[in-house]
């Protein structure tokens, strides 16, 4: 049986069937999915969720599927490390790593919400499946469509990172490179899914896959021990990720699943795209579009989708907002993989960079506990620290060649 209600306008409140919807006709303001937590609260237990298998549907009660999983049965449950090493160079006290650059199909924490979108699509009955994307998600719906047998119209900014558009072609997916930044790659996706009538993930299945990032923030809460953190460092591109991480922390405290979260969220960005942050700072309700200039290009999003209600996360928490320059995003890069093993993408990079800032500014405190969002495999970004990291150090294939390069 369902636990979805419909949808609901996040602006006007009008609510909606459980429809293939992402806009209120009236206000248009974006839809949200809406849940019978009565309901949920009478088969959803720490025991029964911990009885199951360690993917991102323990949690499928909360999420938006009418009937069993189809997609994503290999995502989510991604290590959540305690990073010792990083946090003495940081100078603070408890540190977690929440790594979704491993444990995914294609090492990004797309998979959790493209997992869910076409579970979504197929029982709407779409056969065909699509997205605007500035990689990751690229290469997700390229996968999963691939295993579950849906054609795929892939949209990307032409100037995309090498890695990503190969781990897109790898699946064979009818791949698009529009000359031009990701918005109006964006744009151009919703005159086709609207033409098309495909389930475009992040358009007109916005509503359901955009659910999917609350299992980032289950899990970290069930890791933890059922608690939040008190402090979170998100990337935000569009801002769904950080809204739907503090979603789930309210619902597992409205499910009796942890205690009342005093998480405090900040937002992350590339000081090259940072329209969220640069409204958190001005204290501002507007976000003013930007044009995206930076090395970080999977949050290069100049006009963010969930930008409004990101700043809303971070204003209930009483958290901030920090940016990174492209020189910062790659030695937060270095600097993890240095300290803890883990080589993110650029993501990662600023994320890193701004907790390191955020906790030099004494904004985060360095005796709670804190967690660090990484959100893709560096293996994806190489162009980004290709000329930043040096070079192998060439001898001769003898021991008097080996000790004088290295001056033993």
């Amino acid at each position: 049986m369902s636990n979805i209600k419909g949808l609901k306008c996040r602006e006007c409140g009008r609510e909606y069937p459980k429809e293939a919807l992402y806009v209120c006709e009236y206000c248009f303001g974006s839809l949200e999915v809406t849940y019978d937590y009565e309901k949920i609260g009478e088969q959803l237990t720490r025991g029964s969720i911990e009885s199951r298998p360690k993917n991102l549907w323990r949690y499928r009660e909360l999420l938006p599927i009418e009937g069993k999983p189809t997609d994503g049965l290999n995502s989510g449950f991604t290590p959540l490390l305690k990073a010792e090493n990083l946090a003495k160079a940081l100078g603070v006290k408890e540190l977690y790593i929440k790594d979704d650059s491993v444990c995914h199909p294609t090492l990004s924490f797309k998979d959790r919400v493209v997992a869910v979108a076409l579970s979504r699509a197929k029982e709407f009955g779409f056969d065909t499946v699509g997205c605007a994307s500035t990689g990751n998600l690229a290469n997700s719906v390229a996968a999963h469509s691939a295993v579950a047998g849906l054609k795929s119209y892939i949209f990307i900014p032409a100037d995309l990172e090498a890695g990503k558009v190969i781990g897109t072609l790898i699946y064979q997916p009818n791949l698009i490179a529009v000359e031009g930044n990701y918005d109006e790659v964006n744009r151009l996706c919703s005159e086709i899914a609207s033409k098309y009538k495909w389930a475009f993930v992040n358009v007109n299945i916005r509503p359901y896959y955009a659910e999917g990032s609350k299992t980032f923030g289950y899990e970290i809460a069930e890791q933890l021990g059922w608690k939040a953190p008190e402090h979170i460092v998100v990337p935000c591109a569009g801002g769904s990720l950080l809204t739907k991480i503090w979603k789930s922390f309210k619902e597992f405290h409205k499910l009796g699943l942890i205690p009342q979260p005093r998480t405090r969220m900040y937002a992350a960005q590339a000081m090259g795209c940072a329209p969220i942050v640069n409204a958190i700072k001005e204290r501002s309700d507007i976000i003013k579009p930007v044009k995206p200039k930076t090395l970080a290009k999977s949050l290069a999003i100049g006009n963010p989708a969930d930008g409004y209600y990101a700043m809303g996360a971070v204003a209930e928490t009483g958290g901030w907002g920090e940016t990174a320059t492209d020189k910062e995003i790659v030695e937060g890069i270095k600097l993890l993989a240095a300290t803890e093993g883990i080589f993110t993408e650029t993501a990662g990079g600023v994320t890193v960079a701004v907790a390191q800032k955020l906790i030099k500014q004494g904004i985060i405190p360095k005796d709670e506990s804190i967690v660090i969002s990484i959100t893709g495999n560096g293996l994806k970004t190489l162009e980004a620290v290709q000329r930043q990291i040096g070079s192998p150090i060439k001898i001769q294939p003898t021991i008097r060649s080996f000790e004088e390069a290295v001056k033993l």
